[in-house]
């Protein structure tokens, strides 16, 4: 018979070292485990360590180039991400003198639309330089001035004329006809058209481009103060007709001119006002105010009122330079509402959906 052999003492004792030191390693193990548990429970949630903030700022670099030529004209550095075109604008002018912000036009594409001074330069930039063309846009003038200036011309030119000066008219012939009182009236109303125009520009008016080119307001100031001239001339002539069917024609069309006068204002006045939903500017809406009850039928209601103002005009005074200057702008104006409308329709096409642009019926 084979006789087992027993393990030597110092094999016996080394793999009972070895296994008392795996035993003793597993027992460490788990009481570090449960002592690490015990400590987290104890001292709560773990605290995420702080982040740490970059020190690096980023910059663009705007590269101003002349859009006829292609040359480049300067370049505009270390222009924060959240600044916007009129920063940009003004560190231009800094750098070249001579083109104040209002006068620089700035495109992202040769071709393309002027873009506004709100824009940001982070929404433009595909890396960090950015390329913006330069157009000239030449002397400008704020809105303020161009509307202030256009509307008291004719407010002045057509007092000249009211009182007969002497270089005007011939003073014998003056004195000796007698001024219908459609003339009077037709002064009152022409005075209040202009009038009404120039405090809603300094009060009720929201501009949102600060300036226009100076040659806009000298078309302008040419087209008003010229045909205000024309007008004023006939009508406080001495030998001046009265209208065809007398006091009835003349009451009702002075009535619809101030129905009409009154209707643009309160127009302006909720235009001034857009009630907004979110961040969502809403079209106004019709209020217990007759006058705004045209809202329903067009997008342009202040249009719409304008022509009915010179229409009336023309009917109280019966003249042609009146009524060829109402022609004139009926048209003009209906120009202007379809450009609006169309803008309406992106900004507010559920409301303005089924709407003329100017005048009723006509959709």
């Amino acid at each position: 018979m084979l006789k087992r052999q027993n393990p030597s003492a110092p094999e016996h004792r080394r793999d009972l070292a070895a296994d008392g030191g795996a035993l003793s390693m597993s027992h460490n193990d788990s009481r570090s485990f449960f002592n690490l548990s015990q400590l987290v429970l104890s001292a709560g949630q773990i605290k995420p360590s702080p982040a740490l903030k970059h020190s690096k700022i980023t910059y663009f670099e705007v590269e101003i180039v002349d859009v006829q030529s292609k040359k480049q004209i300067c370049i505009v550095d270390k222009v924060p991400p959240a600044s916007t075109l009129l920063d940009v604008k003004h560190k231009f002018h800094k750098a070249c003198p001579q083109w104040y912000p209002s006068r620089v036009g700035l495109q992202l594409e040769r071709n393309g639309p002027f873009l506004k001074d709100s824009v940001s330069i982070q929404s433009l930039a595909v890396s960090s330089i950015v390329t913006l063309y330069f157009t000239d846009l030449g002397q400008q003038v704020g809105w303020t001035t161009f509307f202030l200036t256009e509307y008291t011309g004719p407010l002045l030119i057509y007092l000249l004329f009211y009182i007969r000066l002497s270089t005007i008219y011939d003073q014998v012939e003056s004195r000796k006809n007698f001024r219908h009182p459609v003339v009077h009236l037709a002064c009152f109303c022409h005075c209040l058209h202009y009038i009404r125009h120039l405090l809603e520009t300094l009060f009720v008016h929201k501009f949102s481009e600060g300036h226009t080119p100076l040659k806009n307001m000298i078309k302008g100031c040419a087209f008003y103060w010229g045909f205000t001239s024309w007008i004023a001339y006939y009508i406080n002539h001495p030998r001046y007709t009265p209208p065809s069917f007398g006091h009835k024609q003349v009451s009702y069309a002075a009535l619809a001119f101030l129905m009409c006068e009154a209707g643009n204002h309160f127009i302006n006045v909720a235009l001034a006002h857009q009630t907004n939903s979110g961040n969502r500017t809403c079209f106004p809406s019709p209020t217990y105010n007759p006058f705004t009850w045209l809202f329903l039928l067009v997008s342009c209601p202040n249009y719409t009122y304008e022509a009915g103002s010179w229409i009336s005009f023309t009917v109280m005074t019966q003249t042609l330079p009146v009524g060829i200057f109402a022609f004139l702008m009926v048209i003009q104006m209906s120009l202007w509402a379809q450009k609006k409308h169309k803008v309406y329709l992106k900004r507010f096409y559920p409301e303005v959906r089924r709407k003329a642009a100017m005048i009723p019926i006509i959709f």
